[in-house]
């Protein structure tokens, strides 16, 4: 079984930038588009935090659990997403 994914797009580089180092708490200018992680806890923070601030941030969240299937994180799924991977990965 392959790595859970998060891909996060925004039309503003900067945007994005300014997101991933307030969630990281760094200051490094850190782009990175493509999370990969080996405990499914931590692709439910980011995905959190993500549609949290979606009234501060244009950034949209891609899960990807299984190979060339990737479902849109919304503020109307995140909750069915977040049950579906506890189930999913029970032991957390």
């Amino acid at each position: 079984m392959s790595k859970p994914t998060v891909q996060l797009f925004c039309n503003d580089k900067n945007k994005l930038i300014s997101f991933l180092n307030k969630f990281y708490n760094n200051t490094n200018k850190m782009s990175n588009e493509i999370f990969s992680f080996d405990n499914p806890s931590e692709l439910i923070d980011l995905i959190s935090v993500v549609v949290d601030n979606s009234d501060k941030y244009d950034i949209t969240a891609w899960l990807n659990l299984d190979e060339d299937i990737f479902i849109k994180v919304t503020s109307s799924n995140i909750n069915d997403i977040i049950k579906y991977i506890y189930e999913r990965y029970p032991i957390l």
